[in-house]
């Protein structure tokens, strides 16, 4: 007998045993959002993209590597929807010392950080090695200013493994962005809270598969 696929939620692609769609607490938020994916994280259990996205209604998704560069232009700064407003796209990513072979930094001079509504805030998921590949890949990310976060609190990603404290998920990381760029640490605290019950229901999941 052919084992049948375990049914899966249109929504959050993941089985429905697992589903996550009952965690996506929707905010309301100012700044957009683009997720870039690594393709290699897309069957993660353990990832939190996806919670991220189903609860930014501004945001879009997108899975890659190695982008065309004409259309990560567009996604970098084309209105989501039509008629709305382009979008200053920065890049959250550390200014680390690592950065030999690529662009020179990008000036931050011209980018309007104290207005939200004009802001697009592009997010690479993957491990910290596949998203300095996806930089490196992709000359049009290089070239974005970039978001360093500050004074970030230890991470609660307790479901994977990282290399220190204050290495932290995608939807952590994103969240802490935000609240730094609206300056409204309240407003993301919902999904955070969302965020440590999805670490604990994969806590629970990891627990009972010890058990059978």
């Amino acid at each position: 007998m052919i084992p049948t696929k375990r049914p899966v939620c249109p929504r959050c692609l993941r089985p429905q045993q697992t589903c996550i769609c009952q965690l996506s607490i929707p905010v309301a938020h100012g700044v957009e959002v683009l997720i870039l994916q690594h393709p290699l994280e897309v069957a993660h259990a353990k990832g939190s993209a996806r919670l991220l996205h189903l609860s930014l209604p501004q945001s879009r998704l997108l899975v890659g590597e190695v982008f065309d560069e004409q259309a990560l232009h567009a996604l970098l700064h084309a209105p989501f929807t039509p008629g709305a407003q382009r979008r200053h796209a920065v890049l959250l990513y550390p200014d680390t010392p690592d950065t030999a072979g690529m662009a020179q930094q990008p000036a931050r001079i011209g980018v309007p950080w104290n207005e939200p509504e004009k802001l697009r805030l592009v997010v690479l998921d993957g491990t910290w090695r596949k998203s300095r590949k996806m930089l490196y890949a992709n000359p049009l990310l290089q070239s974005l200013p970039r978001l360093a976060l500050r004074d970030v609190p230890v991470s609660q990603y307790l479901i994977r493994k990282a290399h220190g404290a204050h290495q932290l998920s995608t939807l952590e990381a994103t969240c802490y962005a935000l609240m730094q760029l609206e300056n409204d640490s309240a407003r993301y605290a919902p999904l955070l809270d969302a965020f440590n019950r999805f670490v604990a229901q994969q806590l629970s999941y990891r627990e009972a598969s010890a058990q059978a």
